[in-house]
């Protein structure tokens, strides 16, 4: 168990901060598996800029890392290229 006060705290503030990030990092996972999944290049089209604008958001705020949006988002693009 911690010794000090600010540690005990910090330990709570870390766990917070953990579920609030889990979340989010889930939340863009799921929204990029189900334009992954879309067949629909027109449904796929609408969905792109909700789903970038979401991974621009996480990575901004250090939920993941700036590189890894880029390489997601290029990679949606790449898929909504491939429907035709």
């Amino acid at each position: 168990m911690a010794n000090h006060k600010s540690s005990v705290k910090r330990i709570r503030q870390t766990k917070v901060k953990t579920l609030h990030n889990k979340y989010y990092a889930k939340t863009m996972r799921n929204a990029v598996r189900k334009l992954r999944a879309t067949t629909d290049k027109d449904e796929a089209a609408k969905q792109f800029p909700v789903v970038q604008k979401m991974l621009d958001k996480l990575a901004k705020t250090n939920i993941i890392h700036a590189n890894k949006a880029a390489n997601l988002k290029s990679g949606l693009a790449q898929h909504i290229n491939k429907l035709g």
